[in-house]
């Protein structure tokens, strides 16, 4: 287990039963990257990475 997978396993059991759209994903990005501009690079790499279709050959 990676040391990111406890904010990903305390993400899933606090608010995994919740729906969210993109536009409310995009919004909460925005507001931690405002917040914490030092993971700038990461948040815009995740978001790319959410944003390609399914059928990109490079996933």
């Amino acid at each position: 287990m990676y040391f990111t997978d406890r904010g990903i396993e305390e993400l899933a059991a606090r608010r995994g039963e919740e729906s969210v759209s993109f536009d409310s994903l995009a919004d909460a990005l925005r507001t931690f990257v405002d917040l914490h501009p030092q993971f700038e690079d990461a948040v815009e790499q995740l978001a790319t990475w959410l944003a390609r279709p399914d059928d990109d050959p490079d996933l």
